[in-house]
């Protein structure tokens, strides 16, 4: 089998050269040139949600003693999954994997819109776990909602995990 690197100026070509050559002769016969087909619509208008708000359980406090506790989280790409296994940190120590992930997909912490490495590292333990799960979920499951239990009654309900506190709509 013989390799060919395609590009978008020759990829006419090379399906023409590789297509059988009935099915070329009966192409050349039929109509001409199929309309182009509609262009697709934008991320925005197929109601994709991208960007999550959330409310972290005890806020990050920076320098000045500001305490931020709401913040957006946007759905990973491809690239944000594989930035973090060249960074040298965390073939270093691969525990930070999680710090540098979600330095790159938190884009705002309260009024902090560069959120870095260094953010995350100071953030309390639980707030870094929430985000962890925070992450998952949006990732993986597309929403924020958690199925839970009423530990007293037993009764199974769902809690939007963006914020907000309970019993708030």
């Amino acid at each position: 089998m013989r390799r060919r690197t395609v590009t978008a100026g020759n990829l006419e070509e090379i399906l023409q050269a590789t297509a059988p050559a009935a099915a070329q002769a009966s192409e050349q016969v039929a109509a001409p040139a199929a309309a182009p087909a509609p262009a697709r619509p934008a991320a925005q208008d197929t109601g994709l949600r991208t960007e999550f708000e959330f409310e972290l359980p005890r806020g990050y406090v920076d320098e000045a003693g500001t305490v931020h506790r709401y913040g957006v989280m946007r759905l990973a790409t491809a690239r944000d999954e594989l930035r973090p296994q060249i960074d040298l940190r965390v073939k270093e120590n691969p525990a930070y994997l999680s710090v540098v992930l979600l330095s790159q997909v938190i884009t705002r912490l309260g009024t902090i819109s560069d959120v870095h490495a260094g953010v995350v590292e100071r953030m309390y333990a639980t707030d870094v776990a929430f985000l962890q799960d925070f992450y998952r979920r949006i990732n993986s499951e597309g929403h924020t909602r958690a199925a839970v239990t009423c530990p007293h009654c037993e009764g199974g309900f769902e809690v939007d995990l963006s914020g907000g506190r309970l019993g708030e709509s």
